[in-house]
């Protein structure tokens, strides 16, 4: 089975005041990490940029199997980049993920691959996470819904299945210096590293 992956790298990173898809964790950028994980796992990878688009495509140049899509309407929000890249999907199960979770691990994956359903969300002590896999069947009614909607509110009314993990890498977003310098310190001692 064909299955490809949607990374979502469009944003502002508004709340960490830096472009914190270039934050080094080690040493590889947040992004590259976030692509790391998933690939092992897609024939492709494609990541939706907006929001210093050309920085993103500098980070990522390396790697194989990654296409990576401008979103014009980024600004509008982060479902706009959802559609964008869902119409560039051409197989049967693709992943959805943030591109700032870079410590989702190949145990989830594999876990999601083995579950059946149009939806799967991984869930860690109660909390659902990330990556959601998703059944291309949704993908036209996914590309119907308003821009102003989200993939989580598609997500609710269409139902989905869950999968018990023990990896809270699933809920690990980077979304501020603080989360960052925490996660950065979990790994290894160091000052702010931006590329």
């Amino acid at each position: 089975m064909k299955i490809e992956g949607i990374v979502l790298a469009a944003g502002y990173s508004s709340r960490t005041g830096l472009f914190k898809m270039g934050l080094k964790l080690k040493d590889k950028t947040i992004i590259q990490q976030t692509i790391d994980g998933m690939s092992k796992y897609c024939s492709r990878v494609i990541v939706v940029g907006g929001y210093r688009i050309e920085k993103l495509k500098r980070l990522i140049e390396k790697h194989k199997n990654i296409q990576v899509i401008f979103n014009p309407d980024y600004k509008k929000g982060m479902f706009t980049s959802v559609k964008k890249g869902i119409k560039h999907i051409n197989c049967e199960r693709f992943f959805v993920l943030p591109g700032d979770l870079p410590f989702v691990t190949g145990n989830v994956y594999e876990k999601l691959l083995k579950t059946y359903g149009d939806i799967i969300i991984p869930v860690y002590k109660g909390k659902k996470g990330h990556p959601v896999l998703i059944n291309s069947t949704l993908k036209n009614e996914i590309l119907e819904e308003k821009d102003n909607s989200s993939l989580s509110r598609f997500i609710k009314r269409k139902g989905y299945e869950i999968v018990e993990t023990n990896e809270s890498g699933i809920l690990k977003d980077i979304d501020t210096l603080e989360d960052y310098r925490r996660e950065k310190n979990n790994l290894s001692k160091g000052g702010l590293d931006e590329t």
